[in-house]
């Protein structure tokens, strides 16, 4: 009796303690899950935004906004693009595909379609329909982009649990980022709407909560006066405010603060204007925080996608210069609102349940003018006068002027049909004009098709120049301009180079997952795509070429 007792009374402890292990164990398991997988992954891209405005506009920012991101997260301070031309459409693409032009297939914001032959737009898309707006500024879609995102391997690791949104002042800036299979992407469309809208390729109809922000008065309550935020005379990081290389706007005779932008929208596009204000950011960022709440982003244990593009530096650096007050003035804006943005996260979703990072889709030059009056070598190219020197070459060589058909972004597309009808060999027309083109003034390199797919550069600008040569989609003939020379006005600023001014941006990581730190290692724009699926143990983006940053995660 006594020993059936005894084995009664074990029994029972034994069960009891087992017992107590499996109610633990859901609760070690969501608090280890809580701490290596982040509900919401945020990506930011500031369109045309420099690594040295970290440092420059440093001590104007706040605490909780660049600076946060910075002590508490992980600061890549010699992070590049790996690839030229440096612009809207391939960087966003390129930083969440994991790769660059040569797989992906953006091979600039507009380029002149070979086999189409005609002038076509990285995400313009005649088959879809407008949701939102009556115009054709909703007819667009990923298509052009051949690879996957980020966020299209994060929907199918999920079998589509996990949401991607896609939100943008411009419409390339929402669409490729958020990839194929996105739930929807949001940009805005000004002159007399005023408003965000989507294409059918998302949705048919735009959901309740973007009706609601349309319809709640933010663009209006935005068309007020731009003064500079703080003294102007403290702006001292940035050149004087009255000067000549400045474009300014329309009914306004110089670029100077203040802009009074509702009296100016008359004749700057009507809502437009404000793309070309910090008003553009913070109209976004109160969208983003619409977006978060209506979308219910990161409120579950699935992985969640969020893609916010600020545009309007990029906009505000073509107008107004790099080194300009109004630059200055938005980029401390800009500040704040990433502060509303992470103290949105912190609320919505909870601080350590989310990841970002921050970086940019490429930087820019310093208006070429303000340069020559330092003296530094740098100059404006004529992309007409090329052009006639170009087709006067091709007739007096070859005797034909149909044997060119498209010059932009710096390449030549030769007619290959036209070229067999008359017997001749493609390199040989390739060669001849490198070989002319080389000694024009301002161009400082000039390559050929045949060279960019059979070569194999490991270093320099023409290592660039091949990850952003697409073999389908790229020119015969690719040139280069001297260092700060460029196809713009003489005010304001562009980029598109493959040089440090245009390729130099930031790169910040921030919450679950991410070490406190930074390096001076050299990093590079595709490694960003690698290092969020290696975070939330997926597939890398189906062509992914950068790696893992694995001294950036914990």
């Amino acid at each position: 009796m006594r020993i059936f007792v005894s084995i009664f009374l074990i029994t029972i402890l034994l069960g009891c303690r087992a017992q107590s292990q499996l109610n633990q164990a859901p609760l070690v398991s969501v608090a280890e899950k809580t701490s290596t997988q982040p509900k919401l992954v945020v990506g930011i891209v500031v369109d045309q935004m420099r690594y040295d405005y970290l440092t420059r506009f440093n001590d104007k920012f706040s605490e909780g906004g660049f600076k946060r991101m910075i002590s508490e997260g992980f600061n890549c301070k010699n992070n590049h693009y790996n690839y030229a031309p440096t612009y809207t459409g391939p960087g966003h693409a390129s930083i969440y595909t994991g790769t660059t032009p040569k797989y992906h297939g953006i091979i600039a914001n507009y380029w002149y379609d070979k086999h189409e032959g005609s002038r076509v737009y990285c995400v313009g898309d005649s088959i879809v329909n407008s949701v939102g707006t009556t115009t054709a500024a909703g007819k667009m879609s990923p298509h052009r982009m051949k690879t996957t995102t980020i966020g299209d391997e994060n929907r199918l690791f999920t079998q589509s649990k996990g949401k991607t949104i896609g939100i943008s002042i411009k419409d390339r800036g929402a669409i490729l980022p958020a990839g194929h299979s996105a739930n929807a992407a949001y940009w805005f469309v000004g002159d007399e709407e005023g408003a965000f809208v989507t294409s059918s390729f998302y949705v048919d109809a735009l959901p309740k909560w973007v009706s609601n922000f349309n319809a709640s008065g933010k663009s209006d309550s935005y068309l007020k006066t731009w003064n500079t935020l703080y003294d102007i005379n403290s702006y001292t990081e940035s050149g004087t405010d009255l000067n000549t290389f400045e474009g300014g706007f329309k009914g306004k005779e110089d670029a100077t603060f203040p802009y009074d932008l509702k009296a100016l929208s008359t004749e700057n596009g009507g809502y437009d204007i404000l793309k070309s204000t910090p008003y553009g950011n913070s109209i976004l960022a109160d969208f983003a925080i619409a977006a978060l709440e209506g979308e219910a982003l990161g409120e579950d244990e699935v992985t969640d996608v969020f893609t916010i593009s600020f545009s309007s530096p990029d906009y505000i650096g073509h107008n107004f210069g790099v080194n300009s007050k109004e630059v200055q003035d938005t980029y401390i804006r800009l500040d704040q609102d990433i502060e509303r943005l992470l103290n949105a996260f912190d609320e919505k979703v909870g601080k350590g349940n989310y990841t970002v990072f921050l970086t940019a889709d490429h930087a820019a030059v310093n208006v070429p003018a303000y340069l020559q009056s330092l003296k530094i070598p740098s100059g404006y190219f004529n992309n007409k006068l090329f052009r006639k020197h170009v087709k006067g070459f091709i007739a007096d060589r070859f005797s034909d002027l149909e044997l060119v058909e498209s010059i932009s972004n710096n390449q030549i597309f030769l007619n290959h049909k036209r070229i067999i009808e008359l017997d001749l060999d493609l390199a040989t027309v390739e060669e001849a004009l490198v070989n002319e083109i080389i000694h024009y003034e301002k161009i400082d390199k000039a390559y050929t098709a045949k060279t960019m797919q059979n070569a194999s550069f490991t270093t320099g600008i023409e290592e660039l120049i091949q990850n952003g040569y697409n073999q389908k989609r790229s020119g015969d003939v690719i040139y280069v301009l001297d260092p700060a020379v460029i196809s713009y006005s003489r005010t304001g600023s562009t980029h598109g180079s493959t040089l440090n001014y245009d390729t130099h941006v930031p790169l910040l990581f921030y919450g679950n997952g991410i070490k406190k730190g930074n390096t001076l290692k050299k990093t590079i724009i595709t490694d960003i795509a690698p290092t969020l699926s290696a975070l939330l143990g997926i597939n890398f983006p189906n062509a992914a070429t950068g790696q893992p940053l694995d001294f950036v995660l914990e």
